[in-house]
């Protein structure tokens, strides 16, 4: 996206790889990333050859360091609320986001980070990697971080990240389910990328309406969320991909996506 900027831009056939490119930052989160990142997010769901989007971190030490706090420095009020209303907005584009997003985790992910790779549909980490929220030890709480953290953890999980600060290992990340899968480092990228092309390789229109229809529906009453869901799928059944998907089936022959 232009030399010099903090984030990587790049076209792997059929995936979108955004990569945080601030490593002697650890890939803290500047205003400028943060803004960097939501446009690469908005283009990549425009561009119909992009069928899904990675998210990464530059070098081997950390994923995501969250907030940048050198940057809070010097700012008024209105513009460090602003900045911060910007990571909610983040939070926020990769849900609604109309294609899967796989978190590629190559190291640390800290306070904000976490948000992200809560808000991915896939979080894939590398052995060495860790997670913590260590907002408490300096006077703060991860107040945006917590709204998907308690949707893909839970609670009570959310919390003991939240209240303790302690650091959690890519193990334990796996266990309690922040994470999908731990690799070596050597083969990391090599099963991100797999992934990648396996969710490519699957029709973006049913992709785009299914991602869409959980997150619009996921707080409703169970009643009302059954019923809403119900009506998606009466829209997926009408697509030709559904018919497509259907006949295939039948035929016992791999289905052509037309991708509507």
């Amino acid at each position: 996206m232009g030399e010099g900027l903090p984030l990587l831009d790049e076209r792997r056939g059929a995936i979108r790889l955004l990569t945080l490119d601030r490593p002697a930052q650890r890939n803290a989160l500047s205003p400028e990333l943060i803004r960097e990142l939501r446009a690469a997010l908005q283009e990549a769901d425009r561009d119909e050859g992009s069928r899904v989007v990675c998210i990464t971190g530059s070098g081997d030490r950390a994923f995501c360091a969250g907030a940048d706090l050198s940057t809070a420095f010097g700012q008024s009020a209105l513009a460090a609320h602003e900045a911060r209303r910007a990571y909610a907005g983040l939070l926020l584009d990769l849900g609604r986001l109309g294609k899967p997003v796989v978190a590629c985790i190559n190291g640390a992910a800290v306070a904000g980070a976490l948000g992200i790779v809560a808000s991915c549909d896939f979080a894939l980490a590398v052995e060495e990697a860790h997670f913590s929220l260590p907002e408490i030890d300096v006077g703060l709480f991860p107040y945006m971080a917590l709204a998907p953290l308690v949707r893909v953890l839970g609670r009570r999980r959310a919390l003991d990240l939240a209240l303790t600060g302690r650091r959690v290992d890519a193990q334990e990340a796996l266990r309690i389910g922040l994470v999908n899968e731990v690799h070596p480092r050597a083969h990391l990228w090599e099963r991100t990328e797999m992934l990648c092309r396996t969710l490519a390789g699957k029709s973006s229109a049913v992709l785009r309406l299914g991602r869409r229809a959980l997150q619009a529906t996921q707080d409703l009453p169970y009643e009302a969320q059954l019923e809403a869901l119900a009506l998606h799928l009466d829209l997926n059944a009408g697509l030709e991909d559904a018919r497509e998907g259907i006949s295939a089936f039948l035929a016992g022959r791999k289905p052509g996506w037309r991708d509507r």
